[in-house]
This record gives structure tokens, C-alpha cells and sequence, in this order.
């Protein structure tokens, strides 16, 4: 009698066996091991949740594929590490703190312990040994170590410059936390302020960032274009303007004028363009604005615009469609190239954060300085030929033109092209001394300080005798103070903690007061796939060997919205600890993948939406297992898909007949092994010459979805196809095994075949639905499925040389043909003619017509 599949009691058993016998601790590898070097084993990671409440759908998504991932690596015989943690630090858990007045580490905590249990259930196969938590302090301890190793090399350090300042969360944000003028957190308008802030020196690293995309074997092209573009590299030329004295336009020089001659570099891609520069433009907060329209009568004009700009949000100051606005300083530069007095204007389009903050202005090749120069009446001077619709009938310019084309009106450089005329217009300036070869970027230091609560407290001092003073390793970890007051006012919560912020200096003995800031949380999760490997360790974050064992992870899992967050700063991390001396390797990550994302109703699952749909009514209802195959069977795991309840009654509907079939298989001995093969085993299969034509069929389509599953499974993250072909195996089986004439169940051969089969499923489907897999293994009188050899194909059984017929009668299907594939149409029919479910439906009658669709249908019209 078959018994019914009960998934939460079958789930929970053998959770408990994982649990009790670690089946998954990765052990630390040994010295000879670790001299070894990588091979035999692998490390999968998904990165690490937020832990913000439960689990949802996102998640379960990106745990289970990983999960499938580290299954098959140790069924192929690898030994795996597939750890978790919680990037448990931010905004989220302070905000919930001042809302409820609940700390921070109690709803963190809490939120911990829930997703912990969530992925226990669905039967995640976790290193939980290996459990980090970046807000505890035997982690953030190496978190602020590790800051100091970056300040002790002049990678960390604090400068006032314009930063990003969010109005509601009341602290600064990286440029790469910005998205489209608003803070990604809370979606407020971004402002810009003048503080002092702490930055990591990522530009040092802009060009190795480039350079490494080739040591990444498998990345997604789109990850590496989007880091690409936000480091923005440009080759071009610096070219020096210098400052006219006051009055140099009209020969009335000041001889008080202090900025007289002063050297404005400017940044230019296209130096083959210097004629036609007829204006100048700097952003408003450039540094020498100030001093060189001090007592003009531009001065309050330049102040109260330059104010303003500070005061506009960055997504509206670089909106091309926007008007655009500036003021004319009343100072002129010299243009290098000619002598030419060009006006310098200020103007908001131009910002402080790319190239040098200064512009030279093309308008005849350049869009937004043609419309600068036709609302304040500049001259604008073609240098590039230009095709005739971009001009006027008098031969001016209508529009910009920014093709390509040969130099005009460029002196000895008229007849160029464009690359020619680049180099040599550069090489000219640089013989006097006015301009050099140069590569700019776009990427901009990281700032890191933030002025909220929950984060690592940054170890700096500053005492008044000694400045500046980091804290000595012994002293760390700068443990968070406990506080009751968390709300934002602008500055660190923390400043208020005086008996936290007051202390002693290290150095002299004096007083000193700590920084009140925190760091952000991104710099927890640049080093988190490092300490998985030394976990325990309170002495170290990371041992050198150990962390060369394991990494470069082998294969990473998430969202692509963190490829110019987490992915770039984790690479940055990654070769500065290299630098160091602290890892042998410069890239963190060897294969990425990142997933879609669950919709549910049209929309991203969002509770402000009220469409969440939550993991543990699915699991008690349907089964872990049910959970974990629907979640990839939904489509490709690169693409966003829809939530459909009715897929899941689908998926568990299959589970069921799979249970149903091998089951029924255990109940007619089949499973068993039979005289003289050890114990657990099948024994070996039949001679291919004792093998009737459909038992070779299914033989054939077992090795076939071996191959499929396998390739699908470890070369193209292609879940839902692989599922779909144990399926297809699946009712395969279902039809060979009864059928008219008892199937393949009518003779020995047949059904070592279908025991076969029925063992290839079993194992195929482990990494899909393991509690229930690991349940039919041990029906089967089998044990630890997930200890065995990942099933191979055998080659003798991958293409078939008979085929399947349908065979009809009278337009309906009665039975099945299994026949050679050259068959001759007379063997077909003959065949099909002796088919028990066909007799009964011609006996006695006469055949009036037979038809043959040669390896597809056999239609018999009886009378």
C-alpha cells in the first residue's frame, strides 16, 4: 500500500538529522591541504539578507538556487563551504529603534532569529557554524581594524569637500548611494553640504578595477558595463587656461588684483576643439570663485547664484532638458592656443565632481554649451566641418555638431582628423608648457562616514596634543554605547554620549574625545565573504591560508542593483588586503550570478503595497520542497517572474506522483537488490541485446535528462528547464511501467530498467526537493542521498535508435509502438496490428485504411 507524502513530518525528520550531525559544516582544511591549493572543493555564497523582519520571496529565490548549487558541487565530490550572515547594521533597524523605542540589537536580533528559522525550514544546507553577524562585536572588532590598516596606508582619511545630505535620514550618502538625485533608502531629494568627512581612496584603485574585469571568468556583461561606466575612465589632455588680471580685457589692468595669472586647469576629452573655445565655464562651488570676484561688482550675483546651485539637487543640475542658467564672472581667461580673452561664466550644469570643476565651452560641438551660448550671446566658431543641415544659409551654426570631421579654423591644424588633431594639438600645448596627456574618472572617493547610530563607531581619537590618533588594536573593538535617544538632528547620535565620546589618548595620556560617527554599512559587507572562513577566530579576522583555500568564492548569487555598490567596493577591499599582504588574491569573486526578482500582481513584493506573499504559509501548506522547486521552476532564474499560486499546486502536484511512482516501485520489490549485488545497489544493468526495444527507449531518455539536468544544473543556471525534464522522465516512467501488456514490468530486463530510472530520478530531484528525495532514498533501502556520486550519463544511451508511435484506431490513441527507426512501413504495421490495446479494437473487423506518419503515428480505420 502506498503511504501518503506527508511533507512537513518527512521535512522535519530529516532537518533534525542535518541539524544534530552538521551534515553541512565545511571543516577547516589542513596545513597539507592548504599547501595544496584550491581543487576538490568549493565555496557557494549568496549574499547576505538585511535582516529587516522575515524572509520573503527574494529570498527564498536566491537561497534555494544557491542551495542547489552547493548540493550538486558535493555530489560531484567536492568538499563545500556555503555559509550565511546578516548585514545586520543601517538605517532600517534604527528608524524601526525610533519609532517604537525599541534598541536596534533587539529588533535585529529578532529579525535574525526568524530568518534563521525560515531558511532552517525550507532546508537550506548551511555552514551555520560559520554564521557571521556584522553587528556584533566579534565582527565590526575587524571591521574597525581593518579601517585602520587602510588608514595607516593613507586609504582612509577625512577632508571637507560637498557631499550628498539626505533631510530625512539626516546623514551623508556615497555618490554611489544617490540614485537619480534621491537617497536609495528613503527616495527624499538628495541636497549637497560642505563638511568634513571620512573618505576611502578608491580613485587609486580606478584603473585596476578596469584592468581586472578580465580576471573575472563568469560575469554577467551587464554588471561589468554598468562598474565600467561608473568609473567613467576618459583619456584626453589637462590643459592650463590662465587668468587674465582684472581689467585685461580693456587694458585697464588691476595691479591689486591678487588671481591675476592664476593657472585654471581644465579636463577635455576633444583638445582638438581649443579654437572654437569661445567662453569658459566653472562650477559655481569651485574653490577660486570666490576669491577672484572678491570686491567686483559680479560678487553678490556669483554669491546668491552659487548659493542656489549648492541648494539644487544633482539629478536637476545634470538634467540635459533643463534651462540653462549662470552668471557672467567679469574675469576672462586666456585661451592656450590663440591668446583669445574668453569670459568666465558660473553655471550649475558644470559640477565640482567630475573632471576639475572648469570647462572649456565649444558651443559649435557641444550641445548644452551651443544653448549656453545662444542665451547669453557667445560667439560660437565651427572648428569641425560640419554637414550643411547643421548650419544656417549664411554658413552659421544652427545646431551643435558633435560628429566627427577635419579641423577648420584651427590655424596650423585646419585639414586633421580628429584622433590626428587630439594628439597633436596636445603634443603642441605640452612643448609649452600648457597642457600634458591625462586620464580622468569619474568615480570619486568613497565617503564612509555617516552620522547615525547603528554602525561601527570609527576608532579615531582626537586629543589636542596628539591630533588625529588611531586606537591601538588592543583597544578595539570601539564597542556601540547603549542609548535611548537615537532620532536624527544632524550629527552622530553618538556626540551626545559624553560619557562614551570622552576618553583618554593613547599616546600622551591626555583627554580626547572619540569620533561620533559611524561607518557605513557598506564596509561591513566589502570584507563578510572573508570571514566566513575564520568565523570563531577571535584573534584574527582571516588567516592568510585559510582564506587562499577557499577563495575566490566560486560561485556568488544576488542582485544586480548592487553591482556599482557592494560588487565594486568588495573588488576595491579585495586589492587593497591583497596589497597588504592579507589574501593572496586581487578579485573576490570568480563567477557571478545575479537573479530576477519575484513580482506578485504586476509589482516588486512590497508590504507599503500589500502584495508580500509569505514563504511560511506556502511551506505549511505545500512543503519546503513544493516551496524550493516552484521558486525555480517559475522561468529562467536571470528574469523577474510573476507569483502564481496555481504553479505551486502544480509543482506539488508532481511531487506527489513522484512519490506515488517510486513508491510504488519500493511496494513491488524492484528497488531491492537483487542475488549476489551488495546491498543498496540495483546490480548491473542487462546486455543491450536483452533489452526490448522500449526498455532501451527509456534507458536512452534516462541518460538523456542525466545529461540535460547536469548540464543545465552546472553551466547555465537553467533550474526551471532541468526541472521540467525530470518531469518529462517522470511520466516516461509513469507510461512504461503499466501500459497495455503490463509494460516493461513483463519481463526481467524491463523492469531493471525502470528500477533504474526510478533510482536516476530520485537522485536528479535531490537538489530541488531533498527532504523528500532524501525520504524515497531510504524507502528504497538506501542511505544518505546526499552523500552519493552525482549520477553520469552513460554514452552508449544518449541518442535512440528506435522510435515511439503513437497508434490510433478510428482517430483515437489505444497504444504505444516502440520500433527500430529504419523500420520498413509493412514492419510498422505489423507490429502495430499484433499491439494488445490495438486487437481489441479490430478484432473483427475489416481495416479500411492504414496510415503511417513515418516515427510519429500509425492510424487504423476499422469497419
Amino acid at each position: 500500500m502506498v503511504r501518503s507524502y506527508n511533507p512537513e513530518e518527512i521535512e522535519l525528520k530529516w532537518q533534525a538529522v542535518w541539524e544534530a550531525e552538521k551534515t553541512f559544516h565545511a571543516p577547516d582544511p589542513t596545513p597539507e591541504e592548504m599547501a595544496a591549493g584550491k581543487g576538490g572543493h568549493t565555496y557557494v555564497l549568496e549574499m547576505f539578507p538585511y535582516p529587516s523582519g522575515s524572509a520573503h520571496m527574494g529570498h527564498v529565490k536566491n537561497y534555494t538556487m544557491g542551495d542547489v548549487i552547493a548540493r550538486f558541487r558535493r555530489h560531484q565530490g567536492n568538499r563545500v563551504m556555503h555559509p550565511m550572515g546578516y548585514d545586520a547594521f543601517g538605517l532600517n533597524s534604527e528608524n524601526v529603534a525610533i519609532q517604537t523605542g525599541e534598541h536596534p540589537a533587539v529588533f535585529t536580533e529578532r529579525a535574525i532569529a526568524t530568518i534563521n528559522r525560515q531558511l532552517r525550514r525550507l532546508g537550506v544546507a548551511i555552514d551555520w557554524d560559520r554564521e557571521v553577524v556584522t553587528c556584533r562585536p566579534e565582527y565590526y572588532k575587524w571591521t574597525q581594524w581593518l579601517f585602520l590598516q587602510f588608514y595607516k596606508r593613507g586609504l582612509a582619511f577625512k577632508k571637507e569637500a560637498p557631499v550628498n545630505w539626505c533631510p530625512s535620514c539626516q546623514t551623508v550618502l556615497a555618490n554611489e548611494q544617490v540614485i537619480q538625485g534621491c537617497c536609495e533608502r528613503c527616495s527624499t531629494e538628495v541636497e549637497a553640504k560642505k563638511l568634513k568627512q571620512w573618505f576611502f581612496r578608491i580613485t587609486d584603485y580606478a584603473e585596476r578595477l578596469l584592468e581586472d574585469f578580465d580576471k573575472l571568468e563568469d560575469w554577467p556583461e551587464r554588471v561589468i558595463t554598468m562598474q565600467r561606466n561608473w568609473i567613467g575612465k576618459s583619456v584626453g589632455g589637462n590643459v592650463v587656461f590662465r587668468l587674465a588680471p582684472r581689467g585685461a580685457e580693456n587694458g585697464q589692468l588691476d595691479p591689486a588684483d591678487p588671481t591675476g595669472g592664476t593657472e585654471i586647469t581644465v579636463f577635455t576629452t576633444r583638445p582638438d576643439t581649443l579654437f572654437g573655445a569661445t567662453f569658459f565655464v566653472m562650477a559655481p562651488e569651485h574653490p577660486l570663485v570666490e576669491e577672484m570676484v572678491k570686491g567686483t561688482a559680479a560678487e553678490e550675483a556669483c554669491r546668491r547664484y552659487t548659493w542656489q546651485a549648492m541648494n539644487t539637487s544633482y539629478i536637476e543640475r545634470s538634467n540635459a532638458e533643463k534651462e540653462k542658467t549662470g552668471v557672467f564672472t567679469g574675469r576672462y581667461v586666456e585661451n592656450p592656443v590663440n591668446g583669445a580673452l574668453i569670459p568666465i561664466y558660473i553655471a550649475d550644469y558644470v559640477m565640482m565632481d567630475y573632471g576639475t570643476g572648469a570647462i572649456m565651452a565649444v558651443p559649435a560641438h557641444d550641445e548644452r554649451d551651443f544653448e549656453f551660448a545662444c542665451k547669453f550671446g557667445r560667439e560660437v566658431i565651427e572648428v569641425i566641418a560640419s554637414p550643411d543641415e547643421f548650419k544656417n544659409a549664411d554658413g552659421t551654426m544652427k545646431e551643435a555638431y558633435t560628429g566627427d570631421g577635419l579641423l577648420v579654423n584651427s590655424g596650423p591644424f585646419n585639414g586633421l582628423f580628429k584622433t590626428d588633431a587630439i594628439r597633436k594639438v596636445t603634443e603642441w600645448l605640452r612643448e609649452q608648457g600648457k597642457a600634458d596627456f591625462a586620464v580622468n574618472y569619474k568615480l570619486r572617493d568613497w565617503l564612509l562616514s555617516r552620522q547615525r547610530y547603528w554602525g561601527a563607531p570609527i576608532p579615531i581619537l582626537y586629543c589636542p596634543t596628539c591630533g588625529e590618533v588611531p586606537v591601538p588594536d588592543e583597544q578595539l573593538p570601539v564597542l556601540l554605547p547603549d542609548i535611548t535617544d537615537y532620532a536624527p538632528k544632524g550629527k552622530s547620535p553618538l556626540a551626545a554620549a559624553e560619557h562614551w565620546i570622552n576618553t583618554t589618548c593613547p599616546v600622551c595620556g591626555g583627554p580626547a574625545t572619540r569620533d561620533p560617527d559611524t561607518m557605513d554599512t557598506f564596509v561591513d559587507s566589502s570584507w563578510y565573504f572573508l570571514r566566513y572562513t575564520a568565523a570563531r577566530r577571535q584573534d584574527l579576522a582571516f588567516q592568510k591560508d585559510q582564506a587562499d583555500y577557499w577563495l575566490p568564492v566560486d560561485q556568488y548569487i544576488g542582485g544586480v542593483e548592487h553591482a556599482i555598490l557592494h560588487l565594486m567596493y568588495s573588488r576595491f577591499f579585495c586589492k587593497v588586503l591583497y596589497d597588504l599582504g592579507l589574501v593572496g588574491f586581487e578579485e573576490p569573486f570568480k563567477n557571478l550570478f545575479t537573479q530576477g526578482m519575484i513580482y506578485y500582481k504586476g509589482a516588486k513584493m512590497s508590504k507599503s503595497k500589500g502584495n508580500v506573499v509569505n514563504p511560511d504559509e506556502h511551506v505549511a501548506k505545500y512543503g519546503a520542497d513544493s516551496l524550493r522547486s516552484y521558486i525555480l521552476f517559475m522561468g529562467p532564474a536571470e528574469s523577474d517572474a510573476e507569483w502564481n499560486d496555481q504553479g505551486i499546486e502544480g509543482v506539488n502536484r508532481f511531487l506527489n506522483r513522484v512519490w506515488r511512482v517510486v513508491n510504488e516501485a519500493v511496494d513491488a520489490g524492484r528497488m531491492a537488490a537483487p542475488a549476489g549485488a551488495a546491498a543498496g545497489t540495483l546490480g548491473p544493468l542487462p546486455a543491450e541485446s536483452e533489452l526490448s526495444p522500449a526498455a532501451k527507449a527509456l534507458l536512452v531518455k534516462v541518460n538523456q535528462t542525466i545529461d540535460k539536468v547536469t548540464v543545465d544544473i552546472d553551466q547555465r543556471f537553467h533550474f526551471n528547464t532541468a526541472l521540467a525534464a525530470i518531469m518529462e522522465l517522470n511520466n516516461e516512467l509513469a507510461a512504461a511501467r503499466g501500459g497495455q501488456g503490463g509494460g516493461l514490468e513483463a519481463d526481467a530486463a524491463g523492469r531493471r530498467v525502470l528500477a533504474e530510472a526510478v533510482e536516476a530520478m530520485v537522485r536528479l530531484l535531490e537538489p530541488f526537493a531533498p527532504h523528500m528525495c532524501a525520504e524515497l532514498w531510504e524507502m528504497m533501502g538506501r542511505e544518505r542521498i546526499w552523500d552519493q556520486p552525482w549520477p553520469v550519463a552513460d554514452g552508449r544511451f544518449l541518442t535512440l535508435d528506435a522510435v515511439e508511435m503513437a497508434v490510433q484506431v478510428n482517430g483515437k490513441v489505444r497504444d504505444r509502438l516502440v520500433i527500430a527507426k529504419d523500420a520498413s512501413q509493412d514492419e510498422v504495421l505489423a507490429a502495430a496490428k499484433a499491439l494488445s490495446g490495438v486487437v481489441k479494437h479490430v478484432e473483427g473487423k475489416t481495416l479500411v485504411k492504414q496510415i503511417v506518419v513515418p516515427g510519429k503515428l500509425v492510424n487504423l480505420v476499422a469497419k
